[in-house]
């Protein structure tokens, strides 16, 4: 067990957890409901320059966001959007990648180095990528042919601009 005096004080998590706080303490959205009132989903990278909320001009309650490295659409995201479309009413799925993107420095090579180091090969894939656009594109291929999503006639990706904020849409073909 962990004691409070091994932790530091003024720790990242203690800053978090004392926000928390002051959040709860003018808690105004009890009353949402689970299903996204705009019955849309958004898939972005974790990058912590991309307020997805703000970018996009989110309110709590109106959209699912699921965020992993890269923006990658998984398995794991597909399991996410299938449950996000069947169980909880979403239609439109948006895709948002940026520019800049660390995954962008990796490669599969990333899978031996850790298997290296820890002695085990993850058995996921990086998802790293070169060019951003192309990386969009295969992702909106990978959402408009999963057979487990009922509604892929509204899914459009975008390139969010680290530099100035601004969305840049990917023409799919």
């Amino acid at each position: 067990m962990t004691t409070s005096a091994s932790v530091p004080s003024d720790s990242a998590i203690d800053r978090l957890v004392q926000a928390n706080e002051r959040y709860a303490a003018d808690f105004a959205d009890a009353d949402l409901e689970g299903r996204p009132a705009l019955r849309v989903a958004v898939v972005a990278c974790m990058d912590a320059r991309l307020d997805v909320s703000a970018a996009l001009g989110l309110n709590n309650g109106e959209a699912h966001v699921i965020r992993n490295a890269g923006g990658a659409v998984t398995d794991d995201v597909i399991r996410s959007l299938t449950i996000s479309q069947r169980r909880l009413g979403t239609r439109s799925v948006v895709l948002v990648h940026h520019t800049g993107c660390g995954m962008e420095t990796l490669t599969e090579d990333y899978r031996t180095e850790l298997e290296t180091e820890v002695g085990q090969r993850p058995a996921w894939a990086v998802e790293s990528f070169r060019d951003v656009d192309q990386d969009v594109r295969s992702s909106l291929r990978r959402v408009r042919t999963s057979p487990f999503l009922q509604h892929t006639d509204d899914v459009r990706g975008f390139v969010y601009d680290v530099k100035t904020g601004r969305l840049r849409e990917i023409d799919p073909a």
